[in-house]
């Protein structure tokens, strides 16, 4: 039998089959559909199937990466919102955190985006919980239900109910959904309590609203795709990827679709840090390259690092995501040159449509890829021959840049080249050097369609190496849905000093919540023996506006009591910022996630040889331009490349999912796994 995993990114659909006897995998790609990514999907699935002669009956399970949420909330398509909150506090996305971009004076030119759910659909709610969770005003039902009527009336397509301290107490929210059901019972509600049970009113109420936000375009699209399954008559369980890596249902995630947000870059960070722990070098930078955008995300001894908050757009949404960040900059990001005569790259792409130039769909933007086309970095074709590239396209297309500038198109080409590498060098730095480590103790991980060709150019920028290349970089991402276990968790706010604690207070908070897991998990039917509960608390220095969220070990907590919790949020806050305090530390919320194992086959190793790799060279006249010259360059087959060959820059290697480039002065050796591994030559 078969798994299939499927990546819809903004330029193409990756699709990786895997034969769960063998552990072989297979990838392929196709071009996304962005009015119905469903379709992508089907033909995907059709297509990789095609190619390895295999019936669609062969699948048993679908796991798949979305970005229609993330897509709904940045192209504004999203649901008309309703929102019920507290009396009195009907304003709160309005007043938000009263915060702007940097630098200082950004808030001169910030626009200030619309909430997601106009004033003129928020009602106030008469009703108060006090923080500690007693009723301090009881809700009055025939007020709510009159204002609910007129929110339908209006043509809410979805209802938000979030209300003041109701991570203490939620009868009051889950009344009023009972409500809101029996008005219409075909409106989709969200409540705080489930979304985001824990204390700050903007981020709860606004993660909340984003859920509903999304929820109607969810819905539509995962129904979609059921509907195109059955009839192909493909009978296969379907997971989708959680932001945080993990996997939930199709029915969770039409009802919590805010946790899919980050659904797409997951599974690279995913697949990144198995790569990382398969090869021995457990600290890994990655950086998804595509078409339209990049990724970037570090893992610290083999576990990818995971935040609380991330900002889809401009908005910061509190839902667990692997820490990623991500730039406007992909191998579709336009080059321009503004009034001051700066070369710039992106944020702007080329997308699918039309494409860069050197595609021949009607595109004639300069991009990054017609950039690397006319340095000769990239070859006569991509996707194994499928789709022949115009190099004289690209040349016409770069030719204005080139003249604004004052320079030949081959000077404006490596200028466009060098201005992308910096902006993904920057992002590089954000993930490492701002969050207190240095990337030069830690490898560089390729990825994406448009990675492996900017790879050796940013390892130098940033002195991490080896360069890792996968086997299948292109869809990688994709790969790494296939490493996901089942996941979800459950979190509980808990301010207390920890001078005012006893262990066994933490302890029993914890063991709730893990039990919580635990029949979730049997919900799930996971088997016992795969069933695993970590558990986590956000700690800070007391009067502190902010937190650390840290994993902790339930056993070692009772052996050796609160202190564990002090000594290492002092450690992390010393990496975080240079310093620790001696002062008070407190509590601030308490989480168990949940996590059901799957069984994912080990990637196979391969038959070893030596370092020649002149059988694998396909064309040993191509040239490519290097130092303000044209070098010869060999282009070698990766799919002749064997454990040990060895490959000395400047090269090219091609494949069906992409193209690395191996720069002058640097070499490149396969290991076990058929990963490249870049390092400067001694």
């Amino acid at each position: 039998m078969y798994r299939v995993a499927v990546d819809v990114g903004g330029t193409f659909t990756d699709i990786v089959l895997q034969n769960e006897k063998t552990g072989e995998f297979f990838g392929t790609k196709t071009p996304s559909t962005t009015h119905d990514q469903s379709e992508g999907l089907i033909t995907g699935i059709r297509k990789i199937c095609k190619e390895q002669n295999i019936d669609v009956n062969d699948i048993h399970s679908i796991i798949h990466g979305t970005t229609v949420a993330t897509n709904a909330v940045l192209e504004e398509k999203g649901a008309k919102v309703g929102l019920i909150t507290t009396a009195g506090f009907e304003q709160i996305l309005h007043v938000a955190r009263s915060w702007t971009p940097a630098p200082v004076s950004a808030w001169m030119g910030f626009l200030k985006p619309e909430p997601l759910a106009d004033l003129i659909h928020t009602a106030g709610a008469k009703e108060r919980m006090t923080a500690q969770g007693t009723v301090h005003l009881v809700l009055d039902e025939e007020d709510i239900k009159e204002k609910i009527k007129g929110f339908y009336d209006q043509g809410i397509q979805s209802l938000t109910i979030s209300l003041l301290n109701s991570y203490a107490n939620s009868d009051h929210e889950e009344r009023i959904r009972e409500i809101a059901e029996e008005i219409n019972p075909d409106i989709p509600v969200s409540i705080s309590h489930d979304i985001l049970p824990e204390f700050r009113e903007y981020e709860r109420t606004l993660t909340t609203v984003m859920n509903s936000y999304v929820r109607p375009s969810m819905q539509l699209y995962l129904n979609n795709v059921a509907t195109k399954l059955a009839n192909e008559k493909v009978e296969s369980h379907i997971s989708i990827v959680r932001s945080d890596g993990g996997l939930m249902s199709i029915e969770a995630a039409s009802s919590r679709p805010v946790h899919t947000m980050l659904s797409g870059p997951a599974g690279g960070v995913t697949a990144s840090a198995m790569i990382g722990n398969q090869t021995g070098y457990k600290n890994i930078i990655s950086f998804d390259m595509g078409g339209t955008s990049t990724d970037v995300s570090l893992t610290y001894n083999g576990v990818p690092k995971v935040v609380r908050e991330t900002l889809v757009g401009v908005f910061p949404v509190k839902s667990p995501s692997l820490g990623v960040v991500s730039i406007g900059a992909g191998g579709g990001s336009i080059a321009h040159v503004p009034l001051t005569g700066a070369l710039r790259v992106g944020p702007r792409s080329a997308g699918a449509t039309p494409g860069p130039a050197c595609y021949s769909k009607g595109g004639t933007d300069p991009t990054v890829t017609d950039a690397n086309m006319v340095l000769g970095y990239l070859p006569a074709s991509l996707v194994g021959g499928e789709m022949k590239l115009d190099i004289e396209a690209s040349k016409e297309a770069i030719k204005p840049i080139a003249e604004k500038l004052g320079v030949d198109v081959y000077a404006a080409a490596l200028g466009i080249y060098n201005i992308v590498n910096e902006n993904m060098y920057g992002a590089t730095r954000v993930v490492s050097v701002e969050k207190g480590y240095d990337p030069r103790e830690f490898s560089l991980l390729a990825l994406g369609g448009a990675g492996p060709l900017h790879a050796n150019a940013i390892g130098d920028l940033s002195g991490s190496f080896p360069v890792i290349i996968p086997p299948t970089p292109g869809v990688l991402s994709a790969l790494g849905f296939l490493q996901a276990d089942i996941r979800n968790e459950y979190s509980k706010t808990f301010i207390k000093l920890l001078s005012q604690l006893q262990t066994e207070d933490v302890v029993s908070e914890l063991t709730g919540l893990g039990d919580n897991c635990d029949q979730w998990l049997a919900g799930e039917h996971v088997p016992a023996n795969q069933r695993t509960t970590k558990y986590e608390v956000d700690v800070r220095y007391l009067r502190q506006g902010h937190e650390i969220p840290f994993e902790i070990d339930l056993n070692k907590l009772k052996e050796e009591g609160l202190a564990l919790i002090k000594n290492r949020f002092d450690e992390m806050h010393q990496v975080a910022f240079g310093f620790k305090m001696d002062t008070e530390v407190e509590i601030v919320n308490v989480r168990a996630v949940a996590i059901g194992k799957v069984d994912s086959p080990k990637l196979p190793t391969v038959k070893p040889g030596d370092s020649d790799a002149s059988k694998a060279i396909v064309d040993d006249t191509h040239e490519a331009y290097f130092d303000n010259a044209f070098q010869k360059t060999l282009i070698y087959d990766r799919h002749f490349l064997v454990p040990n060959n060895r490959i000395t820059g400047p090269a090219i290697v091609t494949q069906k999912d992409s193209t690395t480039l191996i720069l002058p002065g640097n070499v490149a050796v396969v290991d076990e796994n058929l990963n490249l591994l870049i390092q400067r030559e001694a």
